[in-house]
């Protein structure tokens, strides 16, 4: 019976102890239980507090044939590019999307220039007027920036205004190979002439983005047979 006794008495004693061993890790804050529920980037937290950010390039040179410019993106690189062509008297507006290798190249840049934070004057004391005037543009929240000039020796400067250049013109040579191909289907062997020359002088912002396109182009009975085969060769050139 003693044994008994002493055994029903060691058992209880360590359930006491257990129980009281549970209770304290459950109210222990120090725990190991973890929040499973995912952190925001802390991009994604500073652009709730401030607003979403606003990039613009404007370029304007009335005697140019594309004489007027306008490429407007936010931060995932989704805007609209807005051109003017001196025979036309409505502009042309068509969506946008900057690829992730161009957009990573471009917020780099603005980083670089640290926009909203400067008030550097780029305008070199050179004048170019007549190659064109350059605007660049960043709004978030409150502040708000645009900087003029024609000729720079700010090297992210001039290397951002080229970026977007770029990105204009692959975006203006994405339309008129459209158009091309509803209604001037004549016109497509000249056009793949001039893709294959700004593919030469890396005219395009980023070539890659135009291979589905290329593709179609192969394909496109619509088009002349020397044009779609010019789109075949360039397509494996892209593709290297």
């Amino acid at each position: 019976m003693k044994k008994r006794s002493l055994v029903k008495y060691i058992l209880s004693a360590v359930l006491v102890i257990l129980s009281a061993a549970i209770f304290t890790c459950a109210q222990d804050p120090s725990s190991n239980k973890q929040n499973a529920r995912p952190q925001p980037p802390a991009a994604i937290v500073a652009e709730k507090k401030v607003g979403p950010v606003k990039y613009s390039y404007e370029f304007s040179q009335p005697r140019f044939y594309i004489k007027h410019i306008v490429l407007e993106h936010d931060a995932s690189g989704h805007g609209t590019v807005t051109f003017e062509r001196s025979n036309e008297d409505v502009p042309v507006v068509e969506p946008v999307q900057l690829s992730q290798a161009a957009l990573a190249r471009i917020s780099a840049l603005w980083v670089g220039l640290q926009f909203l934070d400067s008030d550097t004057n780029y305008q070199s004391s050179q004048q170019f007027a007549h190659l064109g005037t350059m605007r660049i543009g960043m709004e978030q929240g409150e502040r708000k920036r645009v900087a003029e000039f024609n000729w720079t020796h700010n090297s992210n400067a001039a290397a951002l205004v080229a970026e977007y250049r770029r990105a204009a013109d692959q975006a203006i040579f994405v339309f008129d190979i459209g158009v091309a191909r509803e209604n001037q289907p004549l016109n497509a062997p000249k056009l793949m002439e001039v893709m294959e020359s700004m593919l030469k002088r890396n005219g395009f912002s980023d070539p890659v983005q135009l291979v589905p396109l290329l593709k179609d182009l192969s394909t496109d009975e619509h088009i002349p047979l020397i044009a779609r085969n010019h789109a075949l060769r360039l397509l494996k050139q892209i593709q290297k």
